[in-house]
Order: structure tokens, then sequence, then C-alpha cells
């Protein structure tokens, strides 16, 4: 009709070819699956089926002991001592009420639990599976006899019990409130800090400083002096960018920040961006030239040293011995000493956390970053979380969903869930130059155009690392101080690997060193000769790195004209 305009619906899209339905669905599946624990329970099912006389065997043994686990809880309940077949241990804590040794239903189920656990175990050896897919089924195994321990269940659990009684039964209303909260509004995991609690720049990361630079990737932090004259060689903290840098600089008293700066080092600390979609093509050279490179270049300008000690945690510490590294292909001077917390530089032996970083699993990690552009930080919370999960998961379940109560104020647990994103190039290149092909320990890979030889990093180094460290083993940690070219002192601190890092003089701390020119090849034998010291790993570090730190001299001003104060520390980065 005249006048009238007839509009015309759009072109429909194309229909997906079959090879993009397939690609989505790879997707799908590695968003579902992204560490592979599937195939290797399939390949363990696979293999067990095959060989029906060992699973007979020990279908057999765990029929029977459950049997014997019940007469001896039926004679318990009538008086007589006797003792079960199940051997469980009495170090874990969580079994401390005496309940599970006096009353026979609770006995009866520890019992059964350790059975149960010996049972899956004992299948779990008898599989016949590549290395890699029996870590999986190891590590799954492990993941359900945590989840099954009668302590995370109201009717096996006497603390719960009693809580409920004494309460009338309102322990168990705000336990299902604060169920109903977590899966509203914390993915459905149990709050391990309560929100707000802990807040930065007020409570964490409070040594006094300004931000003197920024850019794409990093702020750095100098901080003020607190004594009247400083060591000539400046300090620069490297930190890890999977967790914020703050653990450096935890709380007053708990910081190794501050520790430096009142023992009379100019410090300066790199606090890196929580990276977006934005940074997905960010590789491991941006961060090396954009990371310690440009922070021992603002350092320079401001102190006028040509050289700065590094203090490293985790894969902070990988990175500045790459730096290290790359300064010395080129010739060049920028870091006088290294000090290395928990660091691995040899991937050989990674511990726990082998299980995420085969070449399977980086692929999937890779589909599953490839929309966002990075790998989420709830990702690699549930990781860390998952090498720990009786303490970091299930403690908190019985705690917050059965007691009812909130969870106790812990400033390590606030750092802990303040988790970061991974630039989906990075995290890809890190994981499969280190853990899949190890190349930095055998000299094979290239940043920034530079092949690096941790053979020729001829600086002193003192490796600090933890007995208790589930992410970096002790014993692979000495393995990658062996390689390095310099004079090393190798530590070996109490606790794991992030409480053997903010481990300041306590009456429970302790470490053990051993004064020998050169490392033994094996470190059971450089442990044998280990003199065990109270203390902690601080004090024997004071003394080492102030006799490589210069003379004392006038604090340094804070920024210069090129790079003045832009901002009261902790700075932007820290609250992205």
């Amino acid at each position: 009709m005249p006048g009238v305009t007839v509009s015309e619906d759009p072109p429909a899209p194309p229909a997906p070819s079959a090879d993009e339905l397939v690609e989505e669905l790879k997707d799908f599946v590695a968003g579902l699956d992204p560490m592979g624990f599937g195939p290797a329970l399939v390949s363990a099912a696979s293999s067990l089926a095959g060989r029906p006389f060992p699973l007979a065997r020990a279908t057999v043994s765990y029929w029977g002991g459950a049997g014997q686990a019940v007469f001896a809880s039926a004679m318990r309940a009538v008086g007589v001592e006797v003792d079960g077949p199940a051997e469980a241990p009495g170090s874990d804590r969580r079994y401390s009420d005496r309940a599970y040794r006096d009353n026979a239903w609770f006995y009866l189920s520890r019992q059964q639990h350790a059975l149960f656990a010996d049972y899956l175990r004992q299948l779990a050896a008898e599989a016949d599976l590549d290395p890699t897919s029996q870590r999986k089924l190891e590590f799954a195994v492990d993941q359900v006899v945590e989840a099954l321990a009668p302590t995370n269940f109201p009717l096996t659990n006497p603390a719960v019990l009693k809580r409920a009684f004494d309460t009338g039964g309102h322990s168990l209303l705000r336990g299902a409130q604060n169920l109903l909260r977590d899966v509203l509004t914390n993915n459905g995991e149990p709050r391990q800090v309560t929100p707000g609690r802990f807040q930065v720049g007020r409570d964490l990361a409070v040594t006094p400083g300004k931000v003197v630079y920024r850019n794409r990737l990093i702020e750095l932090i100098q901080y003020a002096p607190a004594t009247e004259t400083v060591h000539r060689v400046p300090m620069l903290f490297s930190p890890p960018w999977i967790n914020k840098y703050y653990i450096l600089d935890l709380a007053p008293g708990k910081s190794l920040v501050e520790w430096a700066v009142r023992h009379g080092h100019t410090c300066f600390a790199i606090s890196y961006r929580n990276p977006d979609g934005g940074l997905r093509d960010v590789g491991m050279s941006d961060y090396l030239r954009e990371g310690p490179l440009a922070a021992l270049e603002v350092i320079r300008d401001i102190t006028g040293a040509p050289e700065a000690n590094i203090v490293a945690l985790c894969l902070g510490g990988t990175l500045a011995t790459a730096t290290a590294a790359w300064l010395s292909a080129r010739g060049e001077p920028g870091v006088s000493t290294l000090t290395l917390m928990n660091t691995l530089l040899d991937f050989t032996e990674p511990g726990a956390l082998g299980v995420f970083t085969d070449a399977d699993t980086v692929r999937n990690l890779e589909r599953m970053m490839r929309r966002p552009g990075y790998l989420p930080a709830s990702r690699m919370k549930a990781t860390f979380d998952a090498l720990r999960p009786a303490d970091l998961v299930w403690n908190y379940v019985v705690n917050n969903w059965l007691m009812g109560d909130e969870p106790a104020a812990f400033d390590l647990l606030a750092w802990n869930g303040d988790s970061t994103r991974m630039p989906a190039a990075m995290q890809l290149e890190y994981l499969r130059t280190c853990y899949v092909d190890n190349q930095l320990a055998t000299g094979k890979m290239v940043l920034g155009g530079e092949r690096l030889d941790l053979g020729a990093v001829h600086r002193d180094a003192y490796v600090i690392t933890a007995e208790a460290d589930h992410i970096a083993p002790w014993r692979t940690v000495y393995g990658g101080a062996r390689l390095l070219g310099g004079e090393v002192r190798f530590v070996l601190s109490n606790s794991g690997h992030i409480a053997g890092v903010v481990n300041p003089p306590s009456a429970r701390s302790r470490h053990w060193y051993a004064d020998v020119d050169r490392l033994p090849e094996r470190p059971e034998e450089w442990h044998g000769r280990a003199e065990r010291r109270a203390g902690s790993w601080w004090e024997d570090w004071t003394p080492w790195i102030a006799g490589r730190a210069g003379e004392m001299v006038a604090p340094p001003p804070m920024g210069s004209p090129t790079h003045p104060p832009l901002l009261d520390a902790p700075g932007s980065y820290v609250h992205n």
C-alpha cells in the first residue's frame, strides 16, 4: 500500500556446521571436567573389570572387616572393650571427641569409614593405569574418602548432636540458613571468612608506602623507611600473580615486608593487576618485561643502585629466577641476590599439583578459557582448596552448616579467598613450558628472546621451603636449588606452603640448615646432615641478607621526578 513501509525480518543466522557443533560439545565437556577425572575413572573401572580376582579379594576382605567392626562395636556397647579391625590414626584432630572411642555407634562409624577408605585405595592400587591416570584416580579416591568422613554428617558427629541438643535445634536451623546463603551467594561453597571482616588497606597490607609506577600489569609500591639509615642495596618483593601480593605484607607482626623495612632495607613490592579478557594474549615474556624487569628499572632510577636483592614467592620466584637468568644471558646487572620461598624451578616431581597440570588437562583448560580469555578466579581457588579438602572444605561444612557457626576470623584465609584470574596465554604457556615440558630446568625455556640457563645465574641464593608444603614439595624445591650457579643456602622450615612463609618468630617456629659447601645430590643426604634450630627462618635470613645488602646510607627519596608517587599503598590494582 502507498505510504506503508513493510519491514522484512532479518535473515536467520546460518545453522552451525557439524564441525562447529563438535567443537562446542568438546568445549562443554571440557568445562564439566577440565581436569580429566572422567577418563581416568573409566579406565580404572575397565582395568578392574578385567582383573576379577584382585577385585574379589579386596571386596571379600572389606566385608569381612566390616563384620568384625560390627562385632567389636556390639561388644563395646555392653562394656567389653574389643578392638576393631581398622587402625584409625590418633593424630586426626577431627576425631578428638572421646565418643569416637567410648561410644559404640561413633566407634563403628569411624571403623567403617577407615575400612572403606582402605578398600578404595586398595582398588586404586590394583588398577593398571598410566602414571597420569593413576595420579588422577588416587586424587579422586582421596576426595571421596574425605567427603565421606563421619564428622561430615550430623548422625555420626557427636559434637554436632550435642550442639543441637544444647541449643534446642537452633544450631541446625542456623546451619541450614548458612547453607542456603552460601548456595545463593558463594557458589554453593561454605564460607571460609566472613565478608568485610578483613579489609585490604585497613587490616591487611598496611605497611606505609606509595605506588611509584604503574603499567598494564603491575603497580610498584615503595615502602617508607622505618630507620634513620638503610642498606645501600634495595629489595624487591616478587609475589605470585595467582593471588594478591599482600601475602608478603599480611598484617602487622605477620608481614615480611614490615620485618625487612624495620631491619633497614629499602623495600619495593610488585602488585599485579587482576586481568580480564582484554589481557588474554599476555604471555610469560610480557610478565617478565612488564613485571620484574620494569620494576628493577624504576628501582634503579629512584635509588641509584644498579642491582636489587629479589625476595620472591612461589610462581613469583620462578619468574624472578627467570629474570636473573635473562639478565645473565644479556650480560646485564639487575639482580644482586635471590631469596626464593617455596619456589619450583625443576618440575620433575610437582607434587599434588601434578594432577592438574598434565598435557590433556592443559588442552581442556585451553578450551575452557577460549571464550572468556582467562581462567576464572573461582577455578583457581577451587583447585587449591581441593588439595587440602579436610581443612579448606569439609572443616567449614561442619562449622558453618552443621554447627551453625560463622567461620573464625583468620587473615590468612581472607587472603586465600582473594583469588585472581589468569590470562589465557600466560596460564597455558606457564603450564606447558614448566609443568609439562620442564623447560626451565632443562635449559630450553626462551623468554624475551633469550634462552634461560639457571647454571649461569652466579648469584647467591637463599632458598627456603617448608616440610609440609603440598604445592612445592621441599624435595622438589631442593632439586631446583641445585641447578643454580651461585652459592645456595638451603633452609627447611616447619609448616606448609603459606604458613611456612608467614613465619614470624614464635615459640612454635623451627627450621633446619646444613652447613655444606655444595648441596648433596640427594635431599635425604642433606636432611641427614641438617641441624634443627629453634626460631623462625626470618631470623636466620636477616643476617644473611644484611651481609649482602651493602653499607648503611641515608634513605632514598620516595619516588623520583621520573616516577613520582601516584597514590598511597596498597594501591589500586589490589582492589580489583
